[in-house]
């Protein structure tokens, strides 16, 4: 087995997923294209230089439709040989991206890789591509399907988490995402987005609301509890899954849930020999990755037992990981990780995580890795752990090692 290297990690700023957002006016393709541009400007990417682009992207219809990896790659400056392939695995799909393209060099089949993806949540809604489990009742009826919402106010419920405990959390991570946009801690990875006349659109994320405080957070209604709680409602749903609760408890509203964003992220991904070849140097090798399924009801516990899993396959403890990425959804999912492993909150989203950044969605995957990488070349760690709950009820996760 060839072991397999990131040699760099890029994604944009993240937009207001809304029609006055800075990247509203830019399509899927063509902000996929010009993270692609960026990352071959960077590294020479000239001729055919990589296997193949794998790109995630959640809502795939419309401009988002039709094999959007491959439209990216035509749109850019990549050379026409490169194929694409635009890949779903909801909420992890630029993680999946990456972890496929490791794969694939580690089996041989290829030496370098593009994997990344895009999601434009202002021009393309979450859920306007429709999904079988939700809006067919044979499917819906039989998996216990509720909104995601939903399942993180039952994993609050379930796991005795309360309101204070996802407000406090919320305010802690615009802190940290403020502080490290001060301290330029991503400026690494960060690219200036700008348009055909060289003009930037947006160099920053725009989505933080550094002045939140609990007051703030106190003064928001819970988002989910009119649609858990109408007859029928989807808590009637929750507990003939979960007959032992008594009630759903709605704590989650739109501050500490992740931000609705828009935006890009590509990783390069490659054998030794790959960067040897052409002068690069790779900053961490990929030791592992790891994808499970979990019950679709509660939907969202999935960085709990795919971290157990992928410990398990490398024979290392939750101890030998230096630093963490959990992808913020909601409060409550980073913190019943917290709860299960008794982790340390000092090493896990140190630069703070979607709720003071954002979600989107297809690219968030690749982002939380860039950042992770980042941060262990800052801090000077040596492993980290990239983890994302996934829709339908899955986990994934990614361990780097530095190089």
């Amino acid at each position: 087995m060839t072991d397999a290297y990131i040699y760099d990690a890029i994604r944009t700023p993240r937009g207001k997923g809304r029609k006055d957002g800075s990247l509203h006016e830019v399509t899927s393709a063509r902000l996929s294209a010009f993270t692609l541009n960026r990352l071959k400007e960077r590294n020479g990417l000239d001729g055919h230089a990589v296997e193949d682009v794998i790109w995630g992207n959640v809502t795939q219809v419309g401009e988002q439709g039709g094999c959007l990896a491959r439209t990216a790659v035509l749109a850019s400056d990549l050379d026409e040989s490169i194929p694409g392939l635009s890949i779903n695995r909801f909420c992890a799909s630029g993680l999946e991206a990456v972890n496929l393209a490791a794969n694939q060099v580690k089996a041989g089949a290829g030496q370098a890789y593009i994997a990344g993806g895009v999601e434009m949540m202002g021009r393309v809604p979450m859920g306007s591509d429709g999904a079988a489990i939700a809006v067919d009742p044979s499917i819906a009826m039989e998996t216990y399907f509720v909104p995601q919402g939903i399942s993180a106010d039952i994993i609050a419920t379930e796991y005795g988490i309360s309101r204070d405990d996802c407000d406090l959390y919320a305010v802690e991570s615009q802190k940290r995402a403020a502080r490290a946009w001060e301290e330029e801690r991503f400026s690494k990875s960060v690219i200036e987005v700008k348009d055909r006349n060289g003009l930037t659109i947006l160099d920053r994320d725009e989505y933080m609301r550094p002045q939140t405080d609990m007051q703030s957070l106190g003064a928001l209604k819970p988002a989910f509890k009119e649609m858990g709680e109408a007859m029928p409602g989807f808590d009637a749903v929750a507990l003939m899954r979960y007959p032992h609760l008594e009630r759903i408890e709605h704590i989650h509203h739109a501050g500490n849930s992740s931000g609705i964003v828009d935006g890009a992220a590509a990783v390069l991904i490659a054998s030794k020999e790959w960067g040897e070849a052409r002068g690069l140097k790779p900053r961490a090798r990929i030791r592992a990755n790891a994808k499970i399924g979990t019950d679709p009801t509660i939907n969202l516990t999935g960085p709990v037992p795919v971290t157990q899993k992928i410990l398990a396959e490398t024979g290392m403890s939750f101890g030998d990981i230096d630093l963490f990425e959990v992808n913020e959804a909601f409060s409550a999912v980073v913190l019943r990780f917290l709860q299960a492993f008794d982790a340390d909150h000092g090493k896990v989203n140190v630069n703070g995580g979607a709720i003071a950044m954002g979600h989107p969605l297809g690219a968030t995957g690749a982002m939380i890795l860039g950042t992770l990488l980042d941060e262990m070349e800052r801090s000077d760690r040596e492993t980290g752990l990239a983890t994302l709950c996934v829709a339908s009820g899955m986990g994934a996760a990614t361990i780097l090692e530095r190089v």
